[in-house]
């Protein structure tokens, strides 16, 4: 078989394959969370939360909004030298990030089974 003949059948396959692959995943919303930090980020967004008094009256006072939390959840960074991710009942969470405006804001957070309890939200200096 010559060589050219060959790269055509792999290429072929090869483009058959895609297709397939282009039509089994689309429409589905897949994601992949590798890292430590992703996934502790994913597992927060995709349960329900709940402010605290204290949280809501901090946001409240920082003219914020759940805006602001659900980009901390999206892009913050999580602390772990902060956190306790393993402690029972509900594991501690320290995520920081910044708002719309360019502040430097901490949310401070327990991780439980069914749902996410925001215990504190404060502006950090630069």
């Amino acid at each position: 078989m010559h060589t050219l003949k060959r790269i055509g059948y792999y290429l072929g396959g090869f483009s058959i394959g895609l297709v397939l692959l282009a039509f089994f995943f689309s429409g589905k919303k897949t994601s992949c969370a590798y890292f430590p930090q992703e996934r502790v980020l994913k597992n927060l967004r995709v349960k329900p939360y709940k402010l605290t008094p204290e949280a809501a009256q901090s946001l409240a006072a920082m003219q914020l909004d759940t805006v602001t939390i659900n980009r901390l959840l999206k892009l913050g960074d999580v602390d772990f030298g902060e956190s306790v991710p393993r402690r029972e009942p509900c594991g501690y969470f320290v995520i920081t990030g910044q708002d719309e405006a360019g502040n430097n804001l901490k949310m401070e957070l327990d991780n439980c089974k069914e749902a996410v309890s925001i215990k504190s939200l404060t502006k950090i200096a630069n």
